[in-house]
């Protein structure tokens, strides 16, 4: 698989994966939400980290489950893209660094509890790095239901 799907329908290779995001018109210029105007004392992280589930703004598909610690949040805010903790790096990521398939972020929620943050996005390209536009894509029996969208082996060095 060479080509990735954008979410607007095109198809792009790997190289041409940053140019696609502008061709989708994913600038993030008219989203209002900052860090400076978030109170992050009202958020509970458990030991640094807050869970982000992450959905596709318009499918409403979840895309992928992960964590961030203030500094990502505050990227994210910041920037309009994914920043994530990684747990088992033990460092902060932004989602699409390696493979160009980021998460141009359009809005972020929170929970009663405020416990748990939900990620409003456009994803170009897949979330998963095992090449599924979700990592949402087996049931527990192990079927594959979801779409894959890349060739992991040609976005990632093993």
């Amino acid at each position: 698989m060479d080509n990735s799907k954008c979410k607007c329908g095109n198809d792009c290779s790997n190289e041409q994966i940053n140019e696609q995001v502008n061709k989708c018109g994913t600038e993030n210029s008219n989203n209002s939400f900052s860090s400076d105007a978030v109170n992050f004392s009202e958020f509970k992280f458990e030991n640094g980290l807050i869970p982000a589930i992450v959905q596709d703004i318009d499918s409403k598909e979840v895309l992928m489950f992960a964590y961030m610690n203030e500094e990502a949040l505050k990227l994210t805010l910041n920037t309009k893209i994914a920043h994530y903790w990684s747990r088992s790096r033990q460092s902060l990521w932004k989602k699409g660094e390696t493979s160009g398939h980021v998460q141009n972020v359009k809005q972020i929620r929170y929970d009663c509890d405020a416990d748990c943050l939900l990620l409003e996005v456009d994803q170009i390209g897949g979330a998963c790095h095992n090449g599924y536009r979700s990592c949402f894509y087996r049931t527990v029996d192990g079927k594959i239901v979801g779409e894959k969208v890349f060739d992991e082996n040609d976005v990632y060095s093993k």
